[in-house]
């Protein structure tokens, strides 16, 4: 599991670890791309906005399948969603804990269950405005609309958890999601 350990003066002061395959990077940066695109570019009643809706979902579908078939640090198992887990975790945070966990620790579990549940929710109510029988339904469009919003909301505090996270741990979740190895540093306890 320990791809390198870098060195400084002689001594070991930092080990990489591969974490994230190349499939769980393009998924997650795609994903934020067609977000990106959807939420801040794109016509909401174009046909490019479905079909980048269509793509984000797909994305999701294939990260979900992946979390099944994947390798160890994509699977369900390596971070699983658990609201107790997620307080313990924010628990030992809070009296200074700094230890390292090799796929999400429990609040990220938390927030990317999340964040596939409200794409999955944006897709369907996107599809359904889409049909003949819900077209123009209110209910439909306010789901639809809160569930978008609800993203937008959690993404804004995923980004914080990330930077928190960076700054917490000493270990830079941006670049390990770039190019799938986390660098740990020396003397970090790792989950």
């Amino acid at each position: 599991m320990v791809a390198a350990t870098r060195q400084t003066d002689g001594r070991a002061s930092a080990r990489e670890v591969a974490v994230w395959d190349p499939l769980v990077r393009l998924i997650h940066w795609s994903l934020a791309l067609m977000i990106l695109l959807n939420g801040a570019f794109v016509d909401d009643e174009s046909k490019i906005h479905e079909w980048i809706g269509y793509i984000a979902l797909g994305l999701v579908g294939l990260r979900l399948i992946w979390a099944v078939i994947g390798p160890q640090h994509a699977r369900f198992t390596a971070f699983p969603p658990s609201p107790a887990r997620a307080v313990h975790h924010l628990k030992a945070m809070l009296a200074g804990d700094r230890t390292v966990h090799l796929s999400h620790n429990p609040l990220g579990a938390l927030m990317a269950y999340n964040i596939w549940a409200s794409v999955i929710v944006i897709g369907v109510t996107g599809y359904m405005m889409t049909t003949i029988a819900l077209f123009g339904v209110d209910w439909v469009e306010e789901v639809h609309e809160a569930a978008f919003n609800w993203l937008v909301f959690s993404v804004a505090l995923h980004v914080a958890g990330v930077a928190f996270d960076t700054w917490r741990s000493g270990v830079n979740l941006v670049r390990a999601m770039v190019n799938g190895r986390k660098t740990i540093p020396e003397g970090r306890d790792v989950i």
